[in-house]
């Protein structure tokens, strides 16, 4: 887990600005800035990378931002932006669409294409998830309908990220790098879900995409709750007003069960665990017990079924470099 920060307040102040247009210009996504008071310029920006997933948190006062065909021909790492406010308001515009976004209101942008943003009405504090497009389980040609568009992070799905997007900026130290995969896995699923969402309330989206897009929801629900041993298909079906029978469907449309992919979810947490070393000394069952598994010959016979080795091997390999005791 990479992280960085970056204050103006440390600067001169006859500097600030400049370093800030700077750091703007030459990153991997530039763009230009322009202000209107760059001799009393005052802004932060941290940075944490997860795996492929990067979560930074800016506090900017009035600015405007602008990101140009030449700045996309320079560089364009393909990603997706996908912005939270959590202070003030940003009028942004791409594709020949306008928004205005404010408090807990997200939106997305494609690096790919010119986008203008801008703080006119005073300090905006914010959130901006980064990830690659490719790893978006969506058809882009749909999600770039949702750019530049305002998403709300006030209810349902949108909630649920821009809760944990607060929580995560406001706690990053207390994470470890072994939490970095498992948190970006997290963020994702809840991001394609937030997306899918919105496509699928929009009307125009196909009806075989609505299937699709629930199954995403559901991923997401069931990633949130794998540590809970009473999950099931049931509390799964209610959970989203939907039939056992509509539920099994969803999941043999993918080639396999909804209890085997609960299964294969909560054995790869076990399995990430296991070879973490900051997590040598936790009993393997103990690990166990945490996502879900709370007979310890099922765990061991499942997980040498998906592995090929017994959890306490899988360990030992993992951790061959480690001078701590197993659990």
């Amino acid at each position: 887990m990479i992280r960085t920060l970056f204050r103006t307040d440390d600067l001169p102040s006859a500097e600030r600005f400049e370093a800030w247009r700077v750091m703007s210009d030459q990153g991997s996504v530039p763009m230009e800035i322009r202000c209107d008071h760059e001799d009393d310029f005052r802004a932060a920006a941290g940075s944490v990378l997860l795996d492929a997933v990067d979560v930074s948190h800016t506090s900017i006062p009035s600015i405007r931002a602008y990101r140009t065909p030449r700045h996309i021909r320079r560089s364009d790492p393909e990603l997706y932006h996908l912005r939270l406010n959590l202070t003030g308001e940003t009028d942004l515009s791409q594709a020949n669409r306008e928004s205005t976004i404010g408090f807990r209101q997200f939106a997305l942008l494609n690096t790919s294409r010119p986008y203008e943003g801008a703080n006119t009405r005073g300090r905006v504090d914010a959130v901006v998830v980064r990830f690659p497009r490719a790893v978006l389980p969506l058809p882009e040609t749909r999600v770039d309908e949702l750019v530049a568009r305002c998403l709300s992070g006030r209810a349902g799905v949108g909630a649920m990220l821009a809760d944990l997007l607060t929580r995560f900026i406001k706690e990053t130290d207390t994470y470890r790098p072994a939490d970095a995969s498992r948190l970006s896995m997290v963020l994702l699923d809840l991001v394609t879900a937030l997306l899918a969402h919105e496509l699928e309330a929009d009307s125009p989206v196909p009806p075989e995409s609505r299937p699709r897009a629930l199954l995403l929801r559901v991923q997401a629900f069931i990633q949130q709750h794998l540590a809970d041993p009473e999950l099931s298909p049931a509390m799964i079906a209610a959970a989203h007003h939907i039939s056992l029978r509509y539920l099994y469907r969803l999941f043999e449309q993918q080639g396999h069960t909804v209890a085997a992919w609960i299964r294969s979810q909560r054995l790869e947490r076990c399995r990430a665990d296991l070879a973490d070393p900051t997590q040598c000394a936790t009993a393997i069952q103990t690990i166990a017990n945490r996502w879900g598994f709370t007979h310890p010959a099922d765990f061991s016979r499942a997980f040498r079924t998906a592995y090929g080795v017994p959890p306490r091997d899988h360990r030992r390999a993992a951790l061959s470099s480690s001078v701590c005791k197993q659990g």
